[in-house]
């Protein structure tokens, strides 16, 4: 069943084969989907040209999200290759790495606001430049996690962007409904990816969930992959504005 034929999707965040990013594009091309990819800086160029070489029609562009101009280029590009755009799967987020670790108090001016620019205000930026792609419709995933809405040790600053890009899910779900556009978001357990190495004592929290969850272990990424496909698919057309727990039910523990 190719639930994606004839889509047109555009992956944000693959830096490597262990990507949540990765994991979605994989899910949505098995499904039929063809896919753009962007890229932040020519050091993971090469990695992302590497892993989409035999996807058909695989279109991979230059997208630093700090960067407005490069944002248009790169949905220019969708545009005159594509004619169009029917969903975006964004997986993006950063904080310098000292801000991952001691406490959230210490946090500096300059942390705090390029982990809110590239964070959340990236999903609005998306989000605007996309819609007028989307002439039918389409979706919007972003990426979360449970620190967005309960104290994770060292995760800090990232757990406060991660609030505000949940809370942006909800307005522009409402803002972008009259256009049939839906946006959700992912909350994913935590995985051993490039990003998660940045957090402090990530070994010890994954031990403790893959312990503590129901189902007694961690979450993978193909697991986080097939839900975005859910989501970007029809039959999640009347999902929007949510919060999808994809983390062996962790977050439903208490004590």
């Amino acid at each position: 069943m190719n639930m994606l034929k004839d889509k047109v999707g555009m992956i944000f965040g693959v830096a490597n084969k262990r990507s949540i990013a990765w994991a979605c594009a994989q899910a949505c091309y098995e499904h039929g989907a063809k896919l753009a990819f962007t890229y932040q800086g020519e050091r993971l160029k090469e990695n992302v040209e590497k892993l989409t070489a035999e996807m058909d029609d695989a279109l991979v562009v230059a997208c630093d999200v700090t960067n407005q101009e490069e944002v248009e280029a790169a949905f220019q590009a969708i545009k005159k290759q594509y004619g169009k755009l029917d969903f975006v799967i964004h997986s993006i987020a950063f904080a310098p790495r000292e801000a991952l670790e001691g406490e959230f108090v210490t946090t500096s001016r300059e942390a705090f606001l390029t982990a809110m620019e590239i964070s959340a205000f990236s999903l609005p930026q998306v989000a605007l430049a996309a819609m007028p792609l989307m002439e039918t419709g389409g979706s919007i995933v972003t990426m979360s996690y449970y620190g967005a809405e309960k104290v994770v040790q060292n995760y800090n600053v990232m757990g406060v962007a991660k609030a505000a890009l949940e809370a942006s899910t909800r307005y522009l779900a409402e803002d972008l409904g009259k256009h049939n556009i839906r946006v959700n978001a992912i909350s994913a357990g935590p995985i051993n990816t490039l990003s998660a190495r940045g957090v402090k004592n990530m070994g010890t929290l994954l031990s403790h969930i893959g312990e503590k969850s129901p189902l007694r272990r961690n979450v993978e990424a193909r697991e986080v992959g097939n839900t975005a496909l859910f989501l970007v698919s029809d039959l999640a057309s009347a999902i929007t504005g949510e919060t999808i727990y994809v983390d062996c039910g962790y977050n439903i523990i208490g004590v």
